[in-house]
């Protein structure tokens, strides 16, 4: 599955820093608006530790673990949705993503300049998520025109809810709020895919502080007003900070291991993130394990066994019969597949069965 994640915020945030510690990639950090004009791809992988425990079990020859693509998306600034700074092309990179991790500086420092002068998240957060309603609005309202009178003509039923549906969003969204607040049935969330609307995607906040804070965020005024806002939005707030993150992505893994324990830091503010972003999108893990090849395959939770079949190739789901399944506690207790079957661990599951997270699989076919 290709699943990709936008990194929004304002110019100078630290977004292109994080992001070269996230793929450990060169792309342009400069000091000044609009340095990132096309947006920046990279793939990071997932940390998982399951598989780390698995691979003495399995001895493969090859380990494959999950990836998930981050977008660099260049800063917005206030008029975006009316095209300022770019805003309309970068606007339209962030409709392509799936995800959005808005950055927000939370630090202080007189060598960076801010675009708006000074550094204060909630006025921050309040300019990006303004641009994305407007946007959303505008689109929402050009959408509307089309449509509209072929509702009121034609009675056409689809039409019709259509129409309801359009002034449900223009409503919510001419009064500044994101369309996520929206209670939606689910006919009305089949139809608002369409619509792809950017403040319908999933968003997590990361809060970008000083190398000072790391160990105590709430330390920071801005990231515990951010906090709050994350809260009430039902959503969260990653702290990082993205010189940090620049400085260990350039370390070995016994080197980054050595720095996090003097930063009194269990992991990585990347894989907090990456991992949060995961849950984000709904998305698990799946593992197909062997002498050959141990794998992580990315799922969306409450996907059928025949669907995950077709993850790794279309003819698997096409030809599916049927999935021989245990789980990764079973092969933890049991350390080998032959005393999981043994122990009768092992299950076969039909075309319908709903794949869990963990799940250890071997999929039959026939085409």
């Amino acid at each position: 599955m290709s699943l990709k994640a936008g990194i929004i915020g304002l110019p100078n945030v630290g977004k292109s820093t994080l992001f070269n510690a996230i793929t450990s990639s060169n792309v342009e950090a400069s000091n000044y608006p609009f340095a990132t004009i096309s947006p920046n791809t990279g793939v990071v992988e997932v940390k998982d530790i399951r598989i780390d425990k698995m691979i003495p079990l399995y001895n493969p020859r090859r380990v494959v673990r999950a990836t998930f693509e981050f977008c660099d998306i260049a800063g917005l600034v206030k008029g975006a949705s009316k095209g300022e700074g770019l805003g309309n092309q970068f606007l339209a990179n962030i409709r392509e993503v799936d995800a959005l991790c808005h950055v927000v500086r939370c630090f202080e420092s007189s060598e960076i300049v801010h675009v708006e002068g000074s550094v204060n998240a909630l006025r921050d957060v309040e300019i990006i998520n303004l641009e994305l309603v407007f946007a959303d609005l505008e689109v929402m309202e050009k959408r509307l025109a089309k449509i509209e009178k072929k509702a009121q003509t034609s009675k056409d039923k689809d039409a019709v809810f259509e129409v309801n549906l359009l002034h449900k969003f223009i409503k919510v969204l001419s009064e500044g709020k994101r369309a996520s607040v929206l209670e939606l049935s689910e006919e009305e969330r089949l139809l608002s895919k369409s619509f792809n609307l950017l403040t319908l995607k999933p968003m997590i906040y990361v809060a970008n502080i000083s190398e000072a804070e790391i160990k105590d965020p709430l330390s920071n005024k801005n990231y515990r007003e951010l906090s709050k806002l994350a809260e009430s939005e039902n959503t969260i707030v990653i702290p990082i900070s993205a010189q940090i993150e620049a400085d260990l992505a350039n370390l070995e893994e016994d080197e980054k291991k050595m720095f996090l324990e003097e930063l009194g830091l269990e992991c990585s503010g990347l894989e907090k993130l990456t991992l949060a972003t995961y849950s984000l999108l709904g998305l698990e893990t799946f593992f197909t394990a062997g002498s050959d090849e141990l794998r992580a395959w990315t799922f969306t939770k409450g996907m059928k066994a025949s669907e995950c079949a077709g993850i790794i190739h279309s003819d698997f789901e096409r030809g599916f019969i049927k999935a021989e399944v245990y789980t990764y506690e079973d092969i933890m207790e049991y350390k080998s597949e032959v005393k999981v079957k043994e122990n009768g661990k092992l299950r076969i599951e039909g075309k319908e069965y709903l794949v869990k997270d963990g799940d250890i699989m071997y999929f039959r076919f026939n085409v």
